[in-house]
C-alpha cells in the first residue's frame, strides 16, 4: 500500500494495527490458484500507460517472479525480474527498524523529544522540537510541514525545467528541514495525522546524532549485511542505478498526460531519509518477511511498530512506526510500505506471519493500479482499484 495527493498538486500525502488484529496469520483467500490474477493485474497497469513491471512473490509453494511491459522505451527492451529500482518512502521502514533497535539497545526512547537529539533544529514559524517526541515523526503525528510540499521545492525537483537543471544538485538534511521551517506546523503535535517527509530526513539526522555514524552505515551494518541484501543499498549522492536495471521514466508535469522523460539518473538527497534507498523486489520481500518474523527487533519494539494511528479517509489503512497496515478486499491484512519518487512506483507487503511476501515496481509515475496488483497476488483478483497508488513524486 502507498499514498498519493491529487496528481494536480503534486504533494506527497499517504496512507496508512492494533496489536490484537494481527493475533491470527492472514492467508490467502480460498481457491485462489497460481499467481494468474497477479500477472493480469500486472499487465494491465502496462495496458494503462506504466511503460513496464517487474513483482517477485514469495509464499508456502516458492518464489514466483515475472515481468510485464517494457524496461527501456527507446529500445523495447523488456523489464528483468532481478531489476533494482528506487523504493522510494519504502525507505522509512528500513529507517524506523534502526531508531528502533538503538530504542532497544537503551541508546534512545521513542519518547525523547526531538530537541535532546537535535537542539535549535526544529523551530521557527510555530514548529518546537521540545514539545515533539521520536514516536510522532515516525508515525506522522508531529505536524511538522512536509518539505515536498513547498511551492518551491516543487518547480525546482518535479517541474521538466526544474529536474534538468537541479537533477544532480545536492541537498543537505540540514537544508531541507529549513525548507519545512518555513513554513507553519501543519497542526499541534499529537493532534493530528499528516504525512511528512520531514519526519524521516530528521529521524536519520537522531541515527546518526545518537551513533556518530552516517545513516547509510547503520542501515547496512543493522539491516543489509544480516539479511544478505545484496542489491539493497543508501545510495548517498550516486546519481545512476545499478545493473541490473530498467530506465526509469515521468512527466515532470502537473497532469499525467503530455511528453514522456527519462529520469533515471538524479541525486537521491533531495530525499534523504524519507525515500533515497535502492533495492530489488526478492530484497524487499526478504526484509518485510524477516521484520514480521521478528528477526530485526525484539518483541517490545516490533509491537510498538505496529501500534497504529487512524488516518481519516482511508478506512482500509493505518500507519504505525514505518509500517503500515492494510486490509485487502477480501479480508487479508499485510503490513508493509508503499513508495514513489521519479519514474517509480514500488510496493512491498507481506502478510503477519511474514510467510507470503510481494513487492514490485512500476517504471513510471503517473499511472497504473498498485492496489489492484495486490489484491490480485492476495485475493486472486483486482479487488479495489485506484485508491492508493503512489504520487508521481516523493512518498
Amino acid at each position: 500500500m502507498s499514498v498519493r495527493t491529487t496528481r494536480t498538486t503534486l504533494v506527497v500525502a499517504a496512507a496508512v494495527a492494533v496489536s490484537v488484529a494481527l493475533a491470527a496469520p492472514a492467508v490467502a483467500a480460498p481457491g485462489r490458484s497460481g499467481h494468474g490474477a497477479t500477472r493480469t493485474a500486472m499487465e494491465a497497469a502496462v495496458e494503462a500507460g506504466v511503460p513496464g513491471v517487474t513483482a517477485t512473490a514469495k509464499d508456502g509453494h516458492g518464489t514466483w517472479s515475472a515481468t510485464a511491459g517494457v524496461g527501456n522505451l527507446r529500445t523495447g527492451k523488456p523489464r528483468s525480474t532481478q531489476d533494482r529500482y528506487r523504493v522510494g518512502s519504502i525507505t522509512k521502514t528500513f529507517v524506523a527498524t534502526v531508531l528502533l533497535q538503538l530504542e532497544a539497545e537503551g541508546r534512545l526512547s521513542l519518547d525523547d523529544t526531538v530537541d535532546r537529539w537535535l537542539p535549535g533544529v526544529v523551530e521557527g514559524n510555530g514548529h518546537d522540537g521540545s514539545k515533539i517526541t521520536l514516536r510522532q515523526l515516525l508515525n506522522h503525528t508531529s505536524g511538522i510541514f512536509n518539505y515536498t510540499a513547498d511551492e518551491d521545492f516543487i518547480n525546482k525537483a518535479f517541474s521538466k525545467e526544474g529536474f534538468f537543471e537541479h537533477r544532480y544538485d545536492t541537498a543537505t538534511p540540514e537544508e531541507l528541514v529549513r525548507v519545512a521551517m518555513g513554513h507553519k506546523p501543519d497542526f499541534a503535535p499529537g493532534t493530528s495525522w499528516n504525512y511528512s517527509n520531514t519526519n524521516y530526513t530528521l529521524a536519520v539526522m537522531v541515527i546518526e546524532s545518537v551513533t556518530g555514524n552516517a545513516y547509510g552505515d547503520e542501515i547496512r551494518r543493522r539491516v543489509i549485511e544480516p539479511l544478505h541484501l545484496h542489491a539493497t543499498l543508501v545510495p548517498g549522492t550516486y546519481p545512476k542505478l545499478p545493473k541490473p536495471s530498467s530506465r526509469a521514466y515521468g512527466k515532470l508535469a502537473r497532469t499525467a498526460t503530455g511528453p514522456t522523460y527519462d529520469v533515471t539518473e538524479l541525486n537521491p538527497t533531495l530525499a534523504t531519509g524519507s525515500g533515497d534507498m535502492i533495492s530489488d523486489s526478492a530484497d524487499l520481500n526478504r526484509f518485510y518477511s524477516a521484520l514480521l518474523k521478528g528477526r530485526l527487533l525484539p518483541a517490545k519494539q516490533l509491537s510498538e511498530m505496529k501500534t497504529t494511528v487512524k488516518v481519516d479517509d482511508i478506512p482500509n489503512a493505518r500507519y504505525g512506526l514505518g509500517l503500515i497496515e492494510r486490509e485487502l478486499s477480501c479480508g487479508v491484512t499485510v503490513w508493509g510500505h508503499g513508495g514513489g519518487i521519479h519514474g517509480s512506483t514500488s510496493e512491498a507487503v507481506t502478510t503477519a506471519d511474514g510467510r507470503h511476501s510481494l513487492a514490485f515496481n512500476f517504471n513510471g509515475d503517473w499511472t497504473g493500479d498498485t492496489d489492484a496488483v495486490i489484491d490480485a497476488e492476495f485475493c486472486g483478483t483486482g479487488g479495489r482499484s485506484g485508491g492508493m497508488s503512489v504520487p508521481p513524486h516523493i512518498g
